[in-house]
């Protein structure tokens, strides 16, 4: 089975992108940063998902010389012109909490009706593998902002973010009904599918 190195350091996202693997039942065997001592932290000064998801997966594919995935994910907002989009981790500040970018979220769209709400999460996921050209992977997940915080669960945007469809925040929503939805799942479950598709990584 093949290696392929997912481009973080976090367990629990490790386990989670594991499994929306092995459902599909993609042939490889998913391996996280911290298997390789040294491998660089990549800072994302792309202008795009897609920038950003390639940067860091291209840096884990030299360093190990095996395939690697990455993935970047915004919030674009209609009524913001799609932002905060590529900076939505960042847009209170580039040292700012999830609450901060809640609140100047809501500040921002102050007096809008539900119908002027509407945004989409997207999620792009890049793999690179030496010696061949990148690949890329898209979820999207639409939905609306609500005017104010609901829930306790998820994390970022999550308590502002109603999917299409639902009435309940993705804070609201249990771990597996938000990852039965998510735009990150959607992606990766693509990989999955042209991985097992191909049967190699690379």
């Amino acid at each position: 089975m093949n290696r392929l190195v997912l481009a973080t350091r976090n367990d629990h996202k490790l386990r989670e992108i594991a499994a929306i693997l092995a459902a599909v039942r993609a042939p490889v065997e998913l391996v996280g940063l911290a298997a390789f001592p040294g491998a660089p932290d990549v800072e994302e000064t792309g202008a795009t998902l897609e920038e950003n998801a390639l940067l860091k997966a291209r840096a884990a594919a030299e360093f190990t010389a095996l395939a690697a995935a990455a993935d970047d994910t915004g919030l674009f907002v209609d009524a913001l012109g799609g932002e905060p989009g590529v900076r939505s981790a960042r847009y209170a500040g580039d040292d700012c909490v999830y609450e901060k970018n809640n609140r100047k979220l809501l500040a921002a769209l102050a007096g809008l009706p539900p119908e002027r709400r509407g945004a989409h999460f997207e999620c792009v996921l890049a793999l690179a593998a030496p010696g061949r050209p990148p690949l890329f992977f898209k979820g999207v997940l639409p939905g609306r902002i609500i005017d104010a915080p609901r829930g306790t669960g998820g994390f970022g945007y999550d308590p502002l973010f109603v999917p299409e469809g639902m009435d309940a925040t993705l804070a609201e929503l249990s771990p597996e009904a938000k990852n039965a939805v998510s735009h990150r799942c959607i992606a990766f479950r693509r990989l999955g599918e042209f991985l097992k598709s191909t049967g190699r990584a690379r």
